[in-house]
């Protein structure tokens, strides 16, 4: 039995879906103003990993995805510009055209990670009309108030708002730092629809052009303008998906106080059900034990690390190595040290031949490990353990092949990928052997010897060989 952590209930519980078994998941997808990068794409993979382990279960997942294309505004706060607005401006471009580019820049990603493409995507201004209709319904039940900023959800008419977070909203108010949008009822209210023009703008965040016109704005039963961000996901999610109540939502934990809060109060003041059974969240992934920020230079993409010699599978290992729920650090030395042990474990794969009977000691601990809340650093090591075990070549064939198919490392690839996984090693080391090659062609072989130890020192062992030196990390 699968059991997965739940934000709403705060533990890990048996996973039982609706209607088994099929299992309706939405996830929340990329703002396509910017550049994926390897933090997002962390949560993607922890994501893709959940589907596979629900389909190795026996369980059959819908899964859409939206495409956030208009209406995320810079602050929570409902105030600022539409970071396609800016996003337009940084690259010289028309929103329509960097929404493309980054959905493009977002799909190569996934696929180099060996993600799983979603079974329905959707993008946020396919479904103008849809959202409409939703803020229509929630005015009729008597949920909405209008300013002059645009409509607005009264959260003080949907009890237990921060059920999912557990905020206590008198201290909310009472430390937060907040930019107040003038009209607003209470601080947790938010934007279900902002008018393009309005006379209540911040002073340093305009949202329209340096022209004074919005390129996504449309006609409403309350005046030209565009969605609130929180909007769209449940919109679709539930037309996607085609019911009012999901199995699961998944999303980054810095979604959890007020995205999801506010997805919740929404889509369950429109529908009067539950809008989601089990969310799952995804914790951070910082740089050199630092936030990831453009200021620091340390925001890196799946290109930039192909670039840099790694395989994006490496990257993947890298990532199963720390739980979902669970801070992790990146550092090139670690990416290095995965793209070794990758390497290891598909030459390892490589050798097996004509899969047969597995062994199903290791696939009970391999299923066990998976089914404890996604455990996959354990999984990992049963996969090793399986390998260095004396059980038949054929067997460990079949069973690794089976645990690939959560993994999504590429076992089925194996004899392919171990000859074009390189290991990367630092431009010193890369120096040094370049050194030593000169002296030995100068036949200066006691020279080059101590280049060798200097080499070994800074972990790396070589070997001379006719096609070239090869070079292991010790």
């Amino acid at each position: 039995m699968l059991k997965i952590y739940n934000t709403l209930t705060r533990k890990i519980e048996e996973f039982i879906p609706i209607n088994p078994p099929v299992v309706n998941m939405y996830a929340c997808g990329p703002t396509v103003y910017d550049y994926q990068h390897i933090g997002h794409m962390r949560r993607y993979v922890g994501d893709d990993i959940l589907i596979r382990v629900l389909e190795f279960n026996g369980f059959k997942v819908k899964q859409v995805m939206n495409i956030t294309d208009v209406g995320h505004l810079v602050s929570d706060s409902d105030t600022g510009e539409d970071k396609m607005e800016k996003g337009a401006r940084k690259f010289g471009m028309s929103t329509w055209e960097i929404a493309k580019k980054f959905e493009k820049q977002f799909f190569n990603s996934i696929n180099a990670l060996n993600i799983q493409p979603p079974s329905i995507v959707m993008r946020a201004t396919d479904y103008i009309r849809e959202q409409i209709v939703f803020i229509q319904t929630l005015e009729q039940k008597g949920f909405t108030y209008k300013i002059a900023d645009g409509i607005y959800f009264d959260t003080s008419k949907f009890p237990n708002y921060t059920k999912l977070s557990g905020q206590n909203i008198s201290e909310l108010k009472a430390g937060a730092r907040i930019e107040m949008v003038a009209g607003k009822k209470h601080l947790t209210d938010f934007a279900l629809w902002k008018f393009s023009y309005s006379k209540v703008q911040s002073k340093n965040t305009p949202r329209v052009s340096s022209e004074g016109k919005r390129q996504m704005e449309w006609a409403s039963p309350w005046g030209l303008g565009f969605p609130g961000w929180h909007m769209e996901c449940s919109t679709m999610a539930i037309k996607g998906l085609d019911t009012e109540t999901l199995d699961i939502h998944t999303g980054g934990i810095d979604h959890i106080s007020i995205h999801h809060t506010n997805e919740i109060a929404q889509s369950e003041a429109a529908t009067g059900k539950e809008f989601v059974k089990y969310w799952v969240h995804h914790n951070f992934l910082h740089v050199d034990g630092n936030k990831m920020s453009k200021s620091t230079g340390n925001i890196w993409t799946v290109e930039g690390v192909v670039k840099k010699g790694f395989d994006p599978l490496a990257l993947r290992y890298l990532y199963l190595q720390t739980h979902y729920r669970q801070e992790m650090n990146f550092t090139w030395d670690a990416l290095e040290a995965a793209q070794i042990a990758y390497k290891r474990l598909i030459e390892e794969v490589s050798k097996l031949k004509n899969p047969k009977v597995g062994c199903a000691e290791y696939e009970e601990k391999f299923l066990e490990a998976i089914n404890d809340d996604l455990n996959m650093s354990k999984a990992l090591s049963i996969v090793w353990e399986l390998i260095k075990s004396n059980y038949p070549d054929s067997a460990k064939a079949e069973s690794l092949l089976k645990m690939d198919q959560v993994l999504g490392l590429g076992f089925d690839k194996a004899k392919e990928k171990s000859k074009s996984i390189k290991i990367v090693v630092p431009a010193e080391v890369q120096r040094l052997i370049e050194e030593r090659n000169a002296l030995r062609k100068q036949r200066s072989f006691t020279q080059a010897d101590h280049i060798r130890n200097k080499i070994r020192k800074l972990g790396y062992n070589i070997k001379d060989t006719p096609k070239g030196v090869q070079i292991e990390k010790i």
